[in-house]
């Protein structure tokens, strides 16, 4: 069993930034990484969007933000957590397959995952013309014409959002209504770049000679008929499944399953943090998780000092054990 400081449970945008400060503030963080170092950003093509790079692919930028905080004294576990105890007060239990941490402070930066098609072509597509984010892969289709799979607010507001660099958008939707806020259907079918497909499935995404997105198979629900419909990018937005449930009922939850936080970054358990796509259901950029994990770091930094005379010395804790 090891003592820390802090643990910071993820490693997308806002855990990495959180490394950053928290190492800075040399209380050695560490940072349990999970299954892909940088989250969503580690496997995104190419990033143009966040300030300071004009272009940059988002491995390279994690790598960075990676080497930034070894830098100050972050170490990085690659492991996942198993589980979690966090109904004890601090120090709190953080159990990975291959270690066991106490912590007197957590940041939890554990994200959330748009849900997927489950059809073929989806995930070897992704980046070669499936995307789940308009505003991050929007400017790649300038000129183009993309589907959007989906039928709420998510899909119609990418939607709008891609019609800035797609000549032609086409929303396809299971049903032959939308699920979107009355505001944005009126923005939507007032857009003359707009055009919907109803009581349509797509069954597979297909694949040019270059192995970039060349169409879709759809079939319809009402008339069992299918057919392929040519496009050059796909975004599919129905919905994200953030990861709390490893968390079970230790931490408040919205309906949703997000982790509930207040202005500091504060969970409902004092001494727990929780930044970037797990408590954030509405911006899911790079830049703004980076922003949050910083904060959630300043906060976590500040409950040190003011717990400071409660908490046993790391190497009294290491004699002990």
């Amino acid at each position: 069993m090891k003592r820390e400081r802090v643990v910071i449970i993820g490693s997308g945008p806002a855990g990495l930034a959180a490394a950053v400060y928290t190492a800075r503030a040399q209380l050695k963080p560490v940072v349990i990484v999970g299954n892909q170092i940088g989250g969503q950003a580690g496997i995104t093509h190419e990033i143009e969007n966040y300030p300071g790079f004009i272009s940059i692919t988002g491995p390279d930028l994690v790598e960075q933000m990676r080497a930034h905080g070894e830098h100050f004294g972050a170490e990085f576990v690659y492991d996942m957590v198993e589980s979690v105890d966090f109904t004890h007060g601090s120090p709190f239990t953080v159990k990975t397959y291959s270690e066991t941490y106490l912590a007197d402070a957590v940041i939890v930066t554990i994200g959330a995952d748009p849900r997927k098609l489950q059809i073929p072509g989806e995930a070897e597509g992704i980046g070669r013309g499936v995307s789940y984010c308009g505003t991050c892969d929007g400017f790649f289709f300038r000129g183009k014409e993309v589907v959007v799979v989906g039928g709420g607010d998510s899909a119609l507001e990418e939607g709008i959002f891609l019609t800035r660099f797609a000549t032609k958008v086409t929303v396809i939707h299971r049903r032959d209504t939308l699920r979107a806020g009355v505001q944005l259907q009126k923005r939507a079918f007032a857009n003359p770049k707009m055009h919907f497909i109803w009581d349509t499935k797509v069954d597979e995404i297909l694949f040019g000679e270059q192995g970039t997105v060349n169409g879709v198979r759809l079939s319809n629900l009402k008339t069992g008929e299918t057919s392929v419909y040519p496009t050059d990018g796909v975004f599919i937005f129905i919905g994200h499944d953030p990861n709390s449930k490893i968390f079970g009922d230790q931490l408040a939850l919205n309906a949703d399953g997000y982790v509930i936080t207040d202005e500091r970054y504060r969970t409902s358990v004092d001494g727990v943090f929780a930044a970037g796509e797990i408590q954030d259901q509405l911006w899911r950029q790079v830049a703004t998780s980076v922003g949050q994990g910083t904060s959630a770091a300043m906060s976590a930094i500040h409950w040190l000092d003011e717990h400071a005379d409660q908490l046993q010395p790391l190497d009294e804790v290491a004699a002990g054990d």
